[in-house]
């Protein structure tokens, strides 16, 4: 299927490994020239390689920026001046119990996952609207309608996700440019296979009955049972970032597995 993207300009970020990854080489396929964000130089290198190889026709590129404060988004706005499709997708999560987060965690969780999108659609956003198209996603996931009791403050950053998403939204009514946000479940990307697989470990146990414990305990409302790959993930994210999802604005789109028991 022909997505009608072809040439526009993506930035991902937190894009060299998991679904930002999954999604960039979702996106190349498409024909569209992808930048690849990341905080390490050689994993950023690693990612672009690896993408010019498959696709050595497009304009393929990558910036080094830390997003976890303004100083890092502003060096990456400074490198890239114009893009047509933003990608929200950095993000991380840490299993804490509540008594014990500190208010430092709190604002860095806050910080990363809700105001490194925040600032990049500030400034991207009147680019797209001047020029009549544009995508804005926000990489959100089930825990923002179920909070995780184990992660309180993850699930705080994906809720404000969702509200962002939705506002920016009521500032494109008439325009070709959207701004949604999709709910992903639990993923097999490589940061959460390795903090599994580190538990299994600890407990003598294998990747697998972990696996089977966590959607028999921490997540029985799931329908698939297991982890969503990330291309599963990468295919949603792609299809909303196309021309063919011009109808779809201001929504919660939703690739969770059937974790959130409700049918809205």
């Amino acid at each position: 299927m022909d997505l009608k993207i072809q040439n526009k300009i993506a930035l991902i970020t937190g894009s060299t490994q998991g679904i930002g990854f999954a999604t960039a080489k979702k996106l190349c396929e498409e024909g569209v020239n992808v930048i690849i964000n990341g905080r390490s130089k050689s994993k950023v290198n690693k990612a672009v390689n690896s993408l010019k190889k498959q696709f050595p026709k497009l304009d393929i590129k990558g910036i080094v920026a830390n997003l976890k404060d303004k100083k890092g988004c502003d060096k990456l706005i400074n490198k890239v001046p114009h893009i047509d499709i933003l990608i929200n997708n950095l993000g991380i999560f840490e299993p804490k119990e509540f008594e014990k987060i500190s208010e430092d965690e709190w604002i860095k969780m806050f910080n990363i996952n809700v105001m490194s999108g925040v600032r990049l659609s500030q400034h991207y956003l009147s680019s797209m609207i001047n020029q009549d198209w544009g995508r804005i996603i926000f990489i959100s996931s089930e825990s923002a309608i179920q909070i995780p009791k184990e992660m309180i403050h993850y699930g705080m950053s994906k809720t404000a996700q969702i509200s962002i998403s939705r506002g920016i939204a009521e500032l494109t009514k008439g325009t070709n440019v959207t701004s949604n946000s999709i709910m992903v479940g639990p993923s097999k990307s490589e940061g959460v296979m390795t903090f599994f697989e580190t538990i299994a470990k600890q407990n003598n146990q294998t990747a697998q009955e972990i696996e089977r414990e966590f959607f028999e305990d921490a997540r029985p409302t799931s329908l698939i049972r297991r982890f969503a790959d990330v291309q599963e993930s990468a295919s949603m994210i792609v299809y909303t970032a196309s021309a063919l999802s011009s109808a779809t604005n201001g929504a919660i789109l939703r690739v969770d597995g059937g974790v959130v028991q409700s049918a809205f």
